[in-house]
């Protein structure tokens, strides 16, 4: 006759006396699975973020760009002589006149 297997009994290593001893083992388990689930829900909210920054950036860059284009556009000399051309300022085309003191040219 064969010899029968030893069988392995789950009551014998899982009673309620071991349950309860192992209970604040458990709890400590418990706690790290709600630390680690937290921790990727933080992490998850923090790239969101980054990314919602990174995107308002380019768009702050972008817009800065333009407009700096378009200030320098307008700042070009032909551009301004035809906005004040509107309200009746002419560009001068006569060479300066140097002045001269008076008082200096007397003493010479």
């Amino acid at each position: 006759m064969a010899a029968k297997e030893p069988k392995f009994e789950l009551k014998k290593w899982f009673n309620y006396q071991w349950i309860v001893r192992n209970v604040p083992f458990f709890l400590f388990l418990s706690l790290l699975a709600i630390l680690y689930i937290a921790n990727g829900h933080y992490a998850d909210n923090t790239i969101r973020d980054i990314n919602k920054t990174t995107r308002l950036l380019k768009e702050q860059e972008y817009e800065y760009k333009s407009l700096n284009g378009k200030l320098m556009f307008q700042n070009r000399l032909s551009e301004v002589a035809k906005v004040v051309d509107t309200i009746g300022l002419k560009e001068n085309i006569q060479q300066p006149i140097k002045l001269t003191d008076s008082t200096e040219q007397a003493k010479q």
